[in-house]
């Protein structure tokens, strides 16, 4: 009979249920940025969570927070498996904390059995993933790579102006660990979809190929200011309605590199509003994806053009810059075929996918090898309080992480049987 090994699926949601409970919101999501208050009470109960399964916990420079399970071989370079805790302002249950607990139902799992790894296991949680609190996202793991240096990230700031430096402070969680130079053996990550498509397709495992490329714009519109009532249509320089046309022309190109093409104008500030004052000045966001680097460009190419032109013939003028960058990444054959076969031995049903959303993940693939497991979300919903995945499918996810992880750091045990 196959070897393979069950996780507790009624443990890991009752962890999960418990860690929802900070930073819980009235409508059943939660509020936990990062460094925040509630993420520090986050973070302090999932160390003491790892302590009781006998890890040892530490924290890097950067907040980072990291719980080792010794292998037999310590020399080896460690398998780390992890996401975040930090969430949304309006977040859900799953959103990251899913991969975080998965991995420390991994670890329960492993005691449970008195079985022993070759590699030693890491979990992480990395700080300020989601990027509501400090910019860009996916920060702590993106100093870890190497990809933003420390200082810059220390020296980020947050709406009220309090740098990520201070909030490490504050919470206790600037960690004296070198944040860079960590040999890793692979990285994996459990992660809710956050789309419709493994739920429309009665899936139950989605194994990452990839993630998508993501272009961040910022898009600054020029007009004149004039007064309402007295400046004819014609004589008008509308910075608004200039960036309403860009808006719609964006929508007609991604319309025509459908179905892999996406866009989303999340942010637009009009400065100086008035109610009966023409807009001078407006600003908005663009996020562009798409899973092939060169169509991406094309993509960015068609709509520079596309708001030169409707600023000419509006009078107005338009700047573009580029505010984050972060290619294609494909993940690492043997990781993923490590998920493949963990699915196929588990018997459970299952597609390949690009992922949509940015993850720690992305980053790490450029430093070591990584895998992701995805698992269905209710809805396709997520940054909602309203995101929520079924029992189910929670124990699978964590059941194919438990033993994709196991074949990548050896077992010096033997694992038992399945009854």
């Amino acid at each position: 009979m196959t070897k393979v090994l069950r996780s507790n699926g009624a443990r890991l949601w009752a962890s999960l249920m418990d860690m929802a409970q900070i930073g819980a919101t009235p409508r059943g999501g939660v509020r936990r940025l990062a460094l925040s208050d509630e993420d520090r009470r986050g973070r302090n109960l999932f160390a003491q969570w790892c302590r009781e399964a006998d890890m040892t916990v530490s924290v890097d420079e950067v907040g980072n927070l990291f719980a080792r399970r010794p292998g037999s071989d310590a020399q080896a370079a460690p398998v780390l498996i992890g996401s975040h805790l930090d969430t949304q302002p309006e977040g859900g249950r799953f959103d990251g904390v899913y991969g975080v607990l998965a991995a420390l139902e991994l670890v329960r799992t492993l005691n449970d059995a008195q079985i022993t790894t070759r590699k030693p296991l890491e979990i992480v949680s990395w700080t300020n993933e989601e990027g509501a609190r400090f910019t860009p996202a996916m920060l702590g793991s993106a100093v870890f790579t190497g990809i933003t240096p420390l200082h810059e990230a220390l020296d980020k700031r947050d709406v009220d102006g309090i740098t990520l430096a201070q909030a490490l402070d504050s919470s206790g969680y600037r960690g004296t660990r070198a944040v860079t130079g960590m040999p890793v053996d692979a990285y994996f990550e459990a992660h809710i979809e956050q789309g419709p498509v493994l739920e429309a397709h009665g899936t139950t495992i989605g194994i990452v190929t990839g993630g998508q490329a993501i272009r961040w714009l910022d898009v600054a519109v020029s007009g004149m200011a004039a007064h309402a009532g007295t400046t004819p249509m014609p004589y008008r320089k509308d910075a608004l309605f200039a960036s309403a046309q860009m808006a719609a022309a964006l929508e007609q190109i991604i319309a025509r590199h459908a179905p892999l093409a996406l866009v989303t104008i999340g942010q637009l500030d009009i400065a100086n509003a008035s109610r009966n004052t023409i807009a001078a000045q407006v600003k908005f966001s663009v996020d562009l994806r798409h899973p092939d680097d060169e169509q991406i460009d094309v993509l960015e190419r068609e709509m520079r053009e596309a708001f030169a032109q409707i600023a000419a013939e509006r009078g107005v003028s338009v700047a573009l810059s580029t505010y984050w960058n972060s290619p294609a990444t494909p993940f690492d054959t043997s990781c993923v075929e490590q998920v493949a076969d963990a699915v196929a031995q588990l018997g459970y049903s299952h597609e390949r996918i690009v992922s949509g959303a940015g993850h720690d993940a992305i980053h790490l693939a450029r430093y070591c090898p990584t895998a992701m497991v995805f698992i269905p979300c209710v809805d396709g919903l997520s940054h909602n309080e309203a995101e929520d995945a079924l029992p189910g499918d929670v124990t699978c996810g964590a059941d194919v992480l438990l033993n994709a992880v196991l074949a990548r750091a050896g077992v010096t045990a033997a694992v038992p049987a399945l009854a």
